[in-house]
């Protein structure tokens, strides 16, 4: 079986290791209503791309701290289906605790609470929105996570769901494992994916030092 091999493991966190899909969908639609915005459009532009900078694209003239709060207030305190996605507790019990961390797009409150809901362990030095300055797309989030743990983004290993965080990770140096857990294979390869797998039950650990060595159970597996 095809194997990556690396010194850590970046995952991201919703559609890699939690599904909040319908928490995220139900919160964004009331928002979107409100404001006078199509619901479908809003929600397909909210995966993977801080809240922020939503709010700045459909609302440029107004009060965004305000906004973003009670966005964020809502997200909290919407937990209803968020839920492990297959294989992400096991992956996680295999992993030593220092080589891996989760790099997300929430704020550090709402990641947080999320962990909790789904039953996963906060990572000590988890990388959220409120630690960065330029989110996914840009290279600082998988940079930064890469940093926390003491290793290079080009020794580490990106696992992503969406092209915004495919292309962080790719910019970053790191090599990109995407998730086949919300948008088409054709997306994911054409924002550069290494590698596509349903998700957290195809990979295992085979190999914890001096380097990690995951084992993939896709077929085929090679994206090119």
């Amino acid at each position: 079986m095809p194997q990556v091999q690396g010194k850590a493991i970046l995952f991201d966190l919703d559609g890699v290791l939690i599904d909040s899909t319908r928490a995220v969908a139900r919160v964004w639609r009331r928002w979107a209503v409100e404001h006078g915005f199509d619901p479908e459009e809003v929600i397909a532009r909210a995966h993977g791309r801080p809240s922020p900078t939503r709010v700045r694209e459909y609302l440029p003239d107004a009060d965004h701290a305000v906004e973003n709060r009670e966005v964020e207030r809502r997200e909290m305190e919407d937990i209803e289906g968020v839920v492990l996605l297959p294989g992400s507790a096991r992956l996680l019990s295999e992993l030593p605790p220092d080589r891996w961390t989760i790099v997300t797009s929430c704020t550090r409150p709402l990641a947080e609470t999320r962990l909790r809901a789904a039953g996963l362990p906060v990572p000590e030095r988890m990388v959220t929105s409120s630690e960065i300055k330029n989110g996914k797309p840009h290279p600082e989030p998988y940079l930064k996570g890469a940093s926390v743990l003491g290793y290079s983004a080009t020794d580490c290993v990106v696992v992503e769901d969406v092209p915004a965080g495919i292309r962080a990770g790719k910019s970053a140096g790191a090599t990109v494992i995407a998730f086949r857990t919300t948008v088409k294979d054709p997306e994911l390869l054409a924002a550069g994916a290494d590698w596509l797998l349903d998700n957290c039950s195809e990979v295992s650990v085979a190999t914890k030092s001096p380097d990690l060595v995951l084992v993939l159970l896709s077929d085929p597996p090679r994206t090119a």
